[in-house]
């Protein structure tokens, strides 16, 4: 008890030097909010902003931070460093900046990569007012359907629907009403996933506590003691239900989110499951003017600082020095020399196995504080992607701005085995999972930008090593062998589809699909992983959590995105959050909730 009594009053003077000690600059002093202006279309100056092309002199001077990677993680870490006044400058290797976040054209119709729907952009949640105050406002966002998640289980020719409404009263009392003899386990579900959820900031202390007493505590067993999100950390999504309901239905149904992270039930943590549950539960939001919007409203505020967002220039290495501090970083780009750009400061977010593998000379990969984070951190599964353009609006073929998630059985554990156990060939038959959307019905302006087309996406799982053996070949040119095993998943998920909408099928006007490969070409994932560094039981460990930080050996060596918390676009944001409070040496978690209040208490006074 002592024991106890005395770390938690060292603990409090840690947190209270650490979080409100404030020694750098703060990026949210002040509410930078416009009216938003009107989108733009015109193409011309839309790629002037998200594909501004790397050349040397485009370099600023007297950089503070170099950014490897632009997606939501490493852009998010820029502006918020712009908004404290640093000169930043960001690289990207595609030709189309924003990561999981940029769009692409074929044949006329404009897909997104990466961002499906996100949760809790309700005007006044933290996440935001915290992108509104990196955009200046300018980001606007489309609420999605009601009911925004549809769930279809069984055959499809008879599969059993459920529907998932807005608000927590509503989605409790849809599921009450799809199992009426299920009540009592239905109300304790969604009491614990609140209970759970509200202590998701823990793990945002753990990782920002001094490393050395973060571990201590885990140790001693105080943070599972205390914390309601450690303790089910430790426990899985099949386990936690399980002990709920015997109803195999209701398990499904309950457990029916894992593919928004990527893991089954049965090797998934709650406390994470428990999140996203929590996070969409007010609905889902849609970008409006689509995904590059995001990067289109990011970039001005890092360039008006003196900084750069620049595209098709590939990061080599990471420059350390002898006393193993972070310099710099080797660039090459088609038509240029390599050159070294230096800065005190380096960021990556480009996931810490592409980091630590790839970026960083190989005597530094090798010590032992690297190599420990990296054993206790697994590759994530991969992932399928299907980009279908159609003929028609919206309307003319009735998509819903909602998600359709389709389980082919309440076996899970049995869909999981049979599918990731086949080959090629035959994984084709075993699919377990398909993610159904539709973009463009998701997005008001869509009609605008292209007239009389709509599109839908699907996506799913896969192994990298169904792909591997073409890995080296180049892009788009990988052989008739390599896209008939692509063709085959295509086929398969694209007569899902069709069975689910069957409006769509004389309307295809074209397709496109992505593998694993096609991830690790075009977004960077190290084993074309759709959500970064596995999301199971053992990355959500309090020591693991707390080991796993923006912090690295290498002095002025940071990481932000997914990899640092979790996935998603709210997930990568947040870790960017946790990167650029140890750069500032502040809390900016703390920042953003008194800007929060103050944003809430000058509304109400203009409504009174």
């Amino acid at each position: 008890m002592w024991l106890y009594l005395i770390t938690g009053l060292v603990l409090f003077l840690v947190v209270l030097k650490k979080w409100f000690g404030s020694r750098g600059p703060n990026p949210l002093a002040v509410d930078t909010r416009k009216p938003p202006k009107p989108l733009v279309f015109d193409k011309a100056l839309r790629r002037k902003v998200i594909k501004n092309v790397f050349s040397p002199d485009k370099i600023p001077q007297n950089l503070d931070a170099i950014v490897i990677g632009s997606g939501i993680g490493g852009q998010g870490a820029a502006a918020l460093l712009a908004r404290a006044g640093k000169r930043v400058l960001v690289l990207e290797q595609l030709g189309k900046l924003g990561g999981s976040c940029h769009t692409f054209n074929e044949k006329g119709y404009e897909f997104d990569v990466g961002i499906h729907y996100i949760g809790q952009m309700n005007e006044q949640s933290p996440t935001r007012i915290l992108i509104d105050q990196l955009t200046d406002g300018q980001l606007q966002w489309a609420k999605m359907d009601d009911p925004f998640d549809v769930v279809l289980i069984g055959n499809l020719e008879n599969a059993r629907r459920y529907n998932m409404p807005v608000g927590q009263q509503p989605y409790t009392e849809e599921l009450i009403k799809a199992f009426p003899g299920e009540k009592k386990a239905i109300q304790n579900f969604m009491k614990l996933v609140k209970k759970v959820s509200g202590r998701v900031s823990d793990m945002v202390v753990l990782k920002m506590l001094p490393l050395p007493l973060a571990r201590f505590l885990c140790r001693i067993g105080l943070v599972k003691l205390i914390s309601p999100f450690f303790r089910y950390a430790s426990r899985s999504v099949s386990n936690v239900i399980n002990e709920l309901t015997d109803n195999k239905e209701l398990r499904t149904v309950l457990s029916y989110i894992f593919g928004t992270y990527g893991v089954f039930p049965d090797k998934a943590s709650f406390a994470l499951h428990a999140v996203l549950i929590d996070h969409f539960l007010r609905g889902g939001w849609y970008p409006t003017g689509g995904a590059s919007e995001i990067t289109f409203h990011l970039v001005p505020t890092i360039e008006r600082a003196g900084g750069a967002v620049l595209s098709k220039v590939t990061v080599d290495k990471i420059l350390v020095n002898g006393e193993r501090r972070a310099y710099g970083v080797v660039v090459k780009a088609k038509g240029h020399e390599p050159m070294n750009i230096f800065a005190p400061i380096v960021i990556s977010d480009a996931g810490i196995f592409n980091t630590y593998e790839k970026l960083l000379p190989s005597e530094m990969e090798a010590l032992p504080e690297i190599q420990n984070q990296l054993g206790l951190m697994k590759h994530g599964q991969g992932g399928f992607s299907l980009f279908i353009g159609l003929k028609g609006t919206k309307e003319d073929l009735n998509l819903p701005a909602a998600n359709y998630i389709y389980l082919p059985s309440t076996d899970l554990t049995k869909l999981e085995k049979d599918y990731y156990t086949s080959s090629a060939d035959e994984a084709v038959n075993h699919i377990p999972m398909v993610y159904i959307s539709s973009p463009s019905a998701k997005d008001p302006t869509h009609e605008e930008r292209c007239p009389g087309k709509s599109t839908m996406t699907a996506l799913s799982f896969a192994r990298y090593d169904w792909f591997q053996e073409w890995k080296d070949k180049k892009v788009q040119k990988r052989g008739a062998d390599y896209e008939s095993v692509k063709s085959a998943f295509t086929e398969a998920i694209l007569e899902t589809l069709i069975k689910i909408f069957p409006q769509i099928k004389d309307q295809i006007d074209c397709y496109t699909s992505g593998s694993p490969l096609t991830n690790q070409h075009y977004l960077g994932s190290s084993m074309g992983e759709f959500y970064g560094a596995e999301h199971d039981i053992a990355r959500l460990d309090p020591e693991t959590t707390a080991i796993n930080r923006a912090t690295t050996p290498i002095k002025g060596l940071y990481l932000t995105g997914h990899d640092v918390l979790m996935c998603g676009f709210a997930g990568a944001l947040i870790g960017a959050v946790v990167c650029t409070s140890e750069i500032l040496g502040r809390n900016l978690f703390v920042d953003l909730e008194f800007l929060r209040r103050k944003i809430i208490q000058e509304k109400a006074q203009k409504n009174e």
